[in-house]
């Protein structure tokens, strides 16, 4: 069972490519699965869409899910797909994105941290001039805001827990003792899954998000796992799902999962 839970597209102003380019291109990498996941609205400002390179309009979030539903039923029988969403967690609008998602019927929501203190967890230049304590205190901030978003019950499955090394590798190195093991007892707890997501080598990091040495202690502490390529161009589809695979097993892992109708659905790892 071959699955890809993330993918984007022309809508949010940063993708390349229709839904269905990103749905034929999961029928010609042999998916069985294909999740759409694209950036929700900025649904916290009054604005239409605020930032056009971002997220999509708020006129055509609508638009969005019945293109997906409409793509679900035409392509029965040759993939399965999902109508998904990647949601950012923004703890003082969590209710109003809860109560507007919760109108659609999605099979799964991603949520993903992709700001701390209002800046991008992706902006190099935070990091300039700053001593050790400051840099752990970002580090323990994104993380907290990762619990957090565990927490809030709003998400099947957390995306790119480790991101925040994307553009500076570094993040990884600097110790924050307790945080990361804090972070996925929490996730555990909650039920929520994390993605291995291999969009990380279209970075400065390269590699996959997270990092093996967190893959290792989310195993520990029960944590699912699933896939998600983060594809932001069709050709990205289903990127490097065998060798993913293939590392779980080594590190230990016997299955994965996905989500359908917000219900769990678990897939060997065979």
């Amino acid at each position: 069972m071959k699955f890809d839970l993330h993918t984007h597209h022309e809508r949010c102003g940063h993708a390349n490519g229709t839904i269905r380019d990103y749905v034929e291109a999961g029928i010609r990498h042999g998916l069985h699965v294909i999740g759409i996941s694209d950036h929700t609205p900025y649904f916290g400002s009054e604005e239409d869409q605020p930032f056009p390179k971002i997220t999509m309009k708020k006129s055509d979030f609508t638009n969005y899910v019945n293109e997906v539903l409409r793509l679900k039923e035409e392509y029965k029988g040759r993939i399965d797909v999902l109508l998904g969403i990647e949601a950012d967690f923004f703890p003082a609008h969590a209710q109003l994105y809860h109560e507007i998602l919760t109108q659609h019927p999605f099979d799964y929501i991603i949520g993903s941290v992709h700001h701390i203190n209002e800046v991008s967890i992706f902006n190099k230049n935070r990091w300039k001039n700053l001593n050790t304590d400051e840099k752990r205190d970002i580090k323990r901030a994104y993380f907290k805001q990762i619990q957090a978003s565990a927490q809030s019950g709003m998400f099947q499955i957390l995306g790119h827990i480790d991101a925040m090394k994307g553009n500076y590798p570094s993040f990884s190195g600097i110790r924050t003792p307790d945080v990361i093991d804090e972070t996925l007892q929490t996730i555990a707890a909650c039920g929520v899954a994390i993605e291995i997501n291999t969009s990380g080598k279209t970075k400065l990091s390269g590699g996959w998000y997270p990092a093996d040495d967190i893959l290792a202690r989310a195993l520990h502490y029960g944590v699912d796992v699933t896939f998600g390529s983060d594809a932001h161009k069709p050709e990205r589809v289903g990127d490097e799902w065998d060798e993913v695979r293939t590392r779980l097993k080594e590190i230990g892992f016997t299955s994965w999962v996905y989500y359908k109708e917000k219900q769990k659905q678990i897939v060997p790892l065979d």
